[in-house]
């Protein structure tokens, strides 16, 4: 297996990275390292995701699309380009906007319930 095989993926590809039904209508895509991990989030046009929280920061990007990020409460418009923080232990969610979403979230420490098959934000789920 080459390091390309190894180190590098593409956003588009399917069939990559650990794949995870986080609720109705949007699933992800999990690829762990040792100190942080990437999760590949697709949102169908207004699937609502739980509110939860877990101990790991949590960075997203909107990559394409538009969502209502609920966060401590309060519920942020995001779109395209946008980038948020959610510090660990914060209650947080998702609504897919109009057209759906997709988002590229950074959790640190990696978590591990996402580095098996699985459904739902928390191992509890």
């Amino acid at each position: 297996m080459g390091q390309k095989d190894r180190n590098f993926f593409n956003i588009d590809a399917l069939e990559q990275g650990i794949s995870r039904t986080l609720g109705e209508g949007i699933a992800t895509r999990i690829f762990p390292g040792k100190q942080a991990m990437i999760s590949v989030v697709r949102i169908e046009p207004n699937a609502r995701g739980a509110l939860h929280s877990h101990s790991q920061e949590q960075w997203g990007v909107m990559i394409e699309g538009s969502a209502i990020r609920i966060q401590d409460g309060e519920e942020i418009a995001v779109g395209k380009g946008d980038f948020w923080c959610s510090p660990g232990g914060i209650e947080h969610g998702i609504i897919g906007g109009p057209d759906g979403a997709v988002i590229l979230d950074v959790f640190s420490p990696p978590r591990p319930e996402y580095t098996k098959l699985g459904s739902g934000f928390t191992a509890t789920d």
